[in-house]
């Protein structure tokens, strides 16, 4: 039971880590193939 009541603290900032990191690395994929730059 420990584990799973320890889970969302870890899976909190993991998840705030993770998604900026996907979301910076698709706009500037989608800013490449566009050649808006």
């Amino acid at each position: 039971m420990t584990t799973i009541s320890n889970l969302p603290t870890i899976f909190v900032p993991l998840v705030g880590l993770v998604f900026p990191a996907i979301a910076m690395v698709s706009l500037s994929l989608h800013v490449q193939k566009n050649k808006i730059f």
